[in-house]
């Protein structure tokens, strides 16, 4: 049942040439991996959200002394400091890219990464207007990365209560219809549902779910107080906060003379553990990782050790690696286009060196805008249901082009010399090679021509 090669591209960022990074020999090897030391974070950082909280604060400081002293030096000086936080951010948001693709090329607990991007896609979120909208890697870094191995509703409230999301689904702006805010400046003040709607239809008991609109509203009137700052982060305002009980699913929360942020941590909890959230998850685990229509039989593995341990990530993936399915080779999934280029860097051993000495423009044309063309826009979703996971997403006559043109012009780019096609092509596809791309690789006028084909191939974008 298990195979080190699937292992490595199916649940993990594909085959590398380099001897420490040898396919796992076990599926409690790739279990062990999620819980040993954190190396690719220290090796390739990335800012947590806190310290980049920092930057807002200080874009908030320019701004204020920019309105305070208008048509003076002053006010040059705070726009000019302004425009350096923007760049700096934009340009950050660019090199964490590479940091993450550079995590992909050198982790030895390749699953750990991919199980990063899995739960960013489930809790998408990304800011909304001026430097938040850069903080999608720290919002990984700071709310996700911690929770991958813990228990689920840990990780939804790190998800969903991070200012990130907050930003993203408009939470900041949602006051209780009679809270001491909305009756001291009526009309003015108003609550929004959509992260409500969101945790109760995509992010815990999906799409069907058993919740009716009065659930979203009572939820909703639960919220009204959670908000954020530059300065404090995430924090609870009393004072927006809608006073008395509120019936989510049927059960009271809240209801006290002082409304907190318990209550709404209770209802996240319940929310993580319900038969519901196990079956909607269980189903988006087996669909992302093994293909787009699971066996019934593993979803409903995954389902039972969810509701089993309530919630228990590491016994969920060790339910969803387990199961003769998950290893099923007749059924493959196609790759996203992060997974592709970075895939694609790993299978090369790009050096470290080549991607951080980068410039903002190298970045950008290699990675970022290839990756545009191919329907993904890194860290700018469509909406908060993350990308598609359908394959007739991504094989488009577009996102095909793209993803060939790429395979044909950017290795050579960014590896100081390009190894062998013929050996290549043993190695990047684990000796599973088809005869018409095994020709191609010996065939080849050139090594960047064999290169390309190689990862252009069928064999190479699916796992």
């Amino acid at each position: 049942m298990f195979d080190p090669i699937l292992a490595e591209t199916r649940f993990g960022c594909g085959l590398s040439p380099a001897p420490p990074l040898a396919p796992p020999e076990s599926v409690a090897a790739m279990l062990a991996g999620l819980t040993a030391p954190d190396t690719m974070a220290q090796r390739f950082p990335i800012q947590d959200y806190a310290a980049f909280r920092t930057r807002m604060i200080a874009r908030e400081a320019q701004t204020a002394i920019r309105r305070k002293y208008r048509g003076t030096p002053k006010e040059d000086a705070a726009k000019k400091a302004i425009r350096v936080l923007n760049r700096e951010a934009r340009v950050d948001h660019l090199r964490w890219m590479a940091a993450h693709i550079l995590r992909r090329v050198k982790t030895p607990t390749p699953l750990r990464e991919r199980l990063v991007f899995f739960w960013a896609d489930h809790f998408t979120a990304t800011g909304k207007r001026g430097l938040i909208r850069r903080a999608v890697s720290p919002y990984m870094q700071s709310a996700l990365r911690p929770h991958l191995a813990g228990r689920f509703e840990d990780l939804l409230i790190a998800a969903v209560t991070h200012p990130v999301m907050l930003d993203y689904l408009d939470q900041t702006r949602s006051f209780g219809p009679t809270s001491q805010a909305a009756l001291h400046r009526p009309g003015r003040r108003g609550m929004n549902e959509n992260l409500a709607r969101e945790i109760l239809e995509l992010h815990t008991l999906g799409v069907g779910g058993p919740y009716t609109q009065g659930d979203v509203r009572e939820l909703a009137e639960l919220l009204t107080g959670l908000t954020h700052s530059a300065k404090n982060g995430r924090k609870f305002q009393r004072g927006w906060a809608e006073p008395g009980a509120e019936i989510v699913l049927g059960k009271s929360y809240g209801g006290t003379k002082n409304p907190h942020f318990r209550d709404i941590e209770a209802v996240l909890r319940d929310l993580a553990v319900h038969p519901a959230t196990a079956r909607h998850m269980a189903r988006k685990l087996a669909v992302h990782f093994v293909t787009d229509r699971p066996d019934p039989a593993l979803v409903a593995a995954i389902e039972a050790r969810w509701r089993d341990t309530g919630g228990d990530l590491m016994q969920v993936y060790e339910a969803l690696l387990t199961h003769p399915a998950a290893w099923d080779r007749s059924v493959t999934n196609f790759k996203q286009p992060f997974d592709f280029i970075a895939s694609a860097c790993r299978a090369l051993e790009v050096p470290r060196a080549g991607l951080e000495d980068m410039t903002e423009g190298m970045l950008r044309n290699r990675f970022h805008t290839p990756m545009r063309l191919m329907g993904h826009v890194w860290q700018k979703p469509d909406g908060p249901d993350g990308l598609a996971e359908d394959d007739s997403a991504w094989i488009t006559p577009q996102g095909m082009a793209a993803r060939l043109h790429w395979a044909m012009a950017v290795p050579q780019l960014i590896m100081p010399e390009l190894p062998d096609p013929r050996w290549f092509v043993q190695m990047a596809l684990g000796g599973r090679v088809p005869p018409n791309v095994q020709f191609a690789a010996e065939a080849a006028e050139s090594r960047s021509d064999g290169i390309g084909l190689v990862l252009a191939s069928p064999a190479f974008q699916r796992m």
